[in-house]
């Protein structure tokens, strides 16, 4: 499911880019789907690298070697906190009244899901890219 979500993301906005031109209203809501995605990502990694690291972690994260997950547990639990956070703020924007506010934190949040994503698509795989920072790129257009 997760794999599929980039996918997903990259048609309904396309379709949110084409419409945007008819109705601006669509491209608010297209933007707090988008920020919601990225807020369901964050807390479904917080749980995966703080609770599952080393059980379903394994079964995720293919590339490591199976003997790194104990010693890297307490590393991708900080990764994960992380990942809390940034979903607690994206959730923070679903309750503020104010449109001005909700904007600036939507794209500081989403600011720094894309350069956390943009780093490690450059220097642990590509595939964190796509996963990470299009969703969150694309909730900032």
């Amino acid at each position: 499911m997760i794999l599929f979500a980039p996918a997903l993301l990259g048609i309904l906005s396309l379709q949110g880019f084409i419409f945007f031109k008819v109705n601006k209203n669509y491209a608010k809501y297209i933007n707090t789907y988008h920020s919601y995605c990225s807020y369901h990502r964050a807390s479904i990694f917080l749980w995966l690298e703080m609770f599952a690291w080393e059980t379903v972690g394994k079964k995720v994260f293919t590339m490591l070697q199976k003997e790194l997950f104990k010693p890297t547990k307490y590393m991708a639990a900080n990764q994960g906190l992380y990942n809390g956070f940034l979903a607690l703020g994206l959730i923070w924007t679903f309750f503020i009244s104010d449109p001005i506010w909700i904007n600036n934190l939507r794209i500081f949040f989403l600011l720094c899901i894309s350069i956390a994503g943009i780093f490690g698509g450059v220097t642990i795989s590509k595939r964190i890219f796509i996963i990470q920072s299009i969703p969150a790129i694309i909730g900032l257009i």
